[in-house]
């Protein structure tokens, strides 16, 4: 019997949810994650309310929404104050947007990983 894990086998022993896929395809870390998702309880959130819902440092959660906006994970608009100035608003994108980006980003993936196993062992031409 073999000790060699099959594909079926890694498939069982998977820990994965689609939490842990975002963080896996995405490259974010926990904490990130969990605004993400406190964005999806709470959209239309400011920095305060979000640091208020999450326990953390506005300056943390600050940094955690400009990851997840460069990773296109999240829309953020401007929305002015009567007392004159103006506060950001953050909204998570929709899961099924969300999920579109995971499989884009599977895919290509998969893809480059076929062309790195078809050019194993090629010699270049000279």
């Amino acid at each position: 019997m073999s000790s060699t894990p099959t594909p079926d086998d890694l498939a069982e022993d998977s820990d994965l949810d689609f939490t842990h896929l975002l963080s896996c395809v995405f490259g974010i870390r926990d904490h990130e994650r969990r605004t993400y998702l406190a964005l999806h309880d709470h959209p239309g959130s400011t920095v305060e309310e979000l640091a208020a819902v999450l326990d953390r440092d506005r300056s943390n959660v600050n940094r955690s929404l400009s990851t997840l906006q460069g990773k296109g994970l999240l829309e953020r608009e401007r929305r002015l104050l009567d007392s004159g100035g103006y506060v950001y608003q953050y909204t998570a994108v929709e899961l099924e947007e969300a999920r579109a980006m995971l499989h884009a980003a599977l895919d290509e993936w998969v893809e480059s990983v076929h062309d790195e196993i078809d050019q194993f062992g090629a010699r270049a031409e000279p």
